[in-house]
Formats: C-alpha cells, structure tokens, sequence
C-alpha cells in the first residue's frame, strides 16, 4: 500500500463524475439495477448510489492511509486539501457539478481532509508520547 501514499484516492470518483457529466450527460438517479431483498421490498440502485458508494469506501482507505507519519502523509493531506479546494470551485462555478452528487462527493472531501490532518495529528502525537515514556523509563 505504500504506492498508495501520496496519491489522494478520491480524485478516482471526481474523476469518474466529470467524465460522466462533461462526455455522457446522463441522470444521476438513473436506476443500473433493482434487487428485491428478503423483505420482498425492491432495492433501486442508482448511478448516484453507486459512485458515492465508491467514494465513501475510499475514503476509509483514506483515513487508514493517514495513520502512517512521514513526508508522503504530509504530501498526500496537502493534495486532499488541493483537490477539495477544486471540487468546491468547481461545485460553485460549474453548471454540471450543481447536484446533490457533486456536493456530496465535495463533502466526502471534506471529511477527507478535516480527518486525515486529525488522524495525523493525533498519531503523532501518540509517538510522540511513547518516545517520552521510553526515554523516561530507560
């Protein structure tokens, strides 16, 4: 997973998003397939249900990528916050990234970098912490 690091992983659906609105305009509430559960009741998943399904599991490999302390950590929070950045400019400036699907793949960022810097800055401190109480003790 080390090749992972430095690399934020949800430029993957913002990617797939601008493709999707900008060379095939289609409805993001377009039903791909329908289940029926045990319960009898149908299950519609849309293309909508799908990306940001994408998008929210990333973003758990995210938060596990920013447990790791090191120069690519700090490069990869950095380019989170660029890339949220971006998706918020484009949200607010752009005609096809004006759906509740983009701004919940901009909050999705959010989330990414807001987590990602506290989840940092709390393992760090945590060695920061074990190094003290190792050269106490020694």
């Amino acid at each position: 997973m080390t090749y992972l690091v430095g690399f934020p992983l949800l430029v993957i659906p913002f990617a797939i998003y601008n493709m999707i609105a900008f060379l095939t305009p289609i409805d993001w509430n377009h039903t791909v397939a329908t289940v029926t559960m045990v319960s009898e009741e149908h299950w519609t998943i849309t293309s909508e249900d799908i990306l940001l399904t994408l998008a929210i599991l990333l973003l758990f490999v995210e938060f596990v990528k920013a447990t790791r302390v090191g120069v690519k950590t700090i490069i990869d929070h950095m380019l989170s916050a660029v890339l949220f950045v971006v998706l918020l400019i484009e949200f607010l400036l752009v005609r096809q990234a004006a759906t509740s699907t983009f701004f919940l793949l901009v909050v999705i960022s959010f989330v990414d970098v807001v987590g990602g810097f506290t989840v940092t800055v709390r393992t760090a401190q945590r060695d920061m912490s074990i190094e003290t109480d190792k050269a106490i003790s020694s």
